[in-house]
């Protein structure tokens, strides 16, 4: 491929791009009934994060309980960075991440539910690399994959406390993963997510997992999210700022608009953390575990943008980055992808509502009218 400058003409191809309507279609999967008379999101691109070349994405989903796992594969390895911004997180590996320690590469990234009982799924990632001989090579002894993980609240939600993400769980996700298109909704780490949880779980709704992506004109890079939407707050159309999915009316139709409630002084009481938004970002690009971090940081955008309060003491919101490297001899302004991440996450939380169902009377977007 012919080596290309990537600098300031980044962000006019994306807009370019964008007023060309490449890469935009109908309402995503799954979107019918009430979608069409709400806030146009004819805008959202299609595409998944596993369009990012080197991208596997692997689903395990318990159905005793609406809980699960998502693993987001690099098995050839990739560089990675994270950016943790809610208060209550649950995170493993997250400091080996930081730019100024040793290990460079991730084989895989965990997304679970079960809170910190979820992070045991990590472990059965472990097994499944290291079977396939994928991760930091010790010698002649052996490897040990390189797996961070986050996770999310989600216990007790439509059932037993005690059925939660285990090791096998995260296992059986690496034996599903795929380079397809990314499934969507109540799957995996977003089988049990909801949100709109200020005023109480009687007025919340069901949230899930979404993905997209997004192709940058000719220039052969490519950038995609996946997130597990389990906010405290709503999620928006960030182009309107109008409330897609939330906290609901009392009377049954509408929103409540959590934000709005605040400004005009209503006493909230927030959830202890029983929340919490967890993502991975990815881009086929070559870039430095220092570039890759900052991406991690910009991408929070796309939370700020779409979700509505964002990052709150009740939430443990945290975005992973992931760099393939697949793309080679393109030279990338580092800083114009983590815009762009922030826009295809922005995306990815809006899908991740559009395509859940309701579960135990936790009704979702298409079931709500307009």
């Amino acid at each position: 491929m012919e080596r290309r400058e990537f600098n300031q003409g980044m962000m006019a191809m994306m807009l370019a791009a964008g007023a060309k309507g490449v890469g935009v279609a109908a309402l995503p999967d799954g979107a019918t009934g009430a979608a069409a008379g709400r806030d146009s999101l004819e805008w959202l691109g299609p595409g998944s994060i596993t369009d990012v070349e080197g991208i596997k994405v692997g689903h395990h989903t318990l159905k005793a309980r609406p809980t699960g796992c998502t693993v987001v594969l690099c098995e050839a390895g990739a560089v990675g960075g994270v950016d943790v911004r809610g208060s209550a997180p649950g995170t493993r590996e997250t400091d080996l991440l930081n730019p100024i320690n040793t290990v460079q590469q991730v084989e895989a990234i965990v997304l679970s539910g079960g809170s910190a009982y979820g992070l045991d799924t990590a472990s059965g990632v472990m097994k499944y690399l290291e079977e396939h001989g994928s991760g930091y090579k010790i010698g002649n002894l052996g490897v040990v994959p390189i797996v961070p993980a986050a996770i999310l609240f989600d216990l007790g939600f439509g059932g037993d406390f005690k059925i939660r993400p285990t090791a096998e769980s995260g296992y059986q996700a690496c034996l599903a993963a795929t380079a397809n298109p990314v499934q969507q909704g109540n799957i995996g780490a977003g089988a049990g997510a909801t949100i709109g949880k200020m005023f109480g779980p009687q007025f919340a709704m069901k949230s899930g997992l979404g993905s997209a992506s997004v192709k940058i004109g000719d220039t052969g890079v490519v950038v995609g999210a996946i997130v597990a939407v389990n906010a405290v707050g709503d999620v928006v159309n960030p182009r309107t700022g109008k409330v897609v999915a939330g906290a609901r009316a009392a009377g049954g139709h509408g929103f409540r608009d959590s934000m709005a409630e605040i400004m005009r002084g209503y006493s909230v009481l927030m959830p202890k953390g029983m929340n919490t938004t967890i993502g991975v970002v990815a881009t086929n690009a070559e870039l430095e575990k220092v570039q890759v971090s900052k991406i991690a940081q910009m991408a929070h955008d796309g939370y700020a943008r779409a979700i509505n309060p964002v990052h709150t003491p009740a939430d443990g919101d945290t975005i992973f980055a992931l760099a393939t490297g697949t793309l080679k001899g393109v030279k990338v302004n580092h800083g114009a992808i983590g815009a762009i991440a922030a826009m295809v996450m922005e995306q990815a939380i809006l899908r991740a509502v559009l395509n859940a169902e309701s579960v135990a009377g936790t009704p979702a977007y298409r079931d709500i009218s307009a």
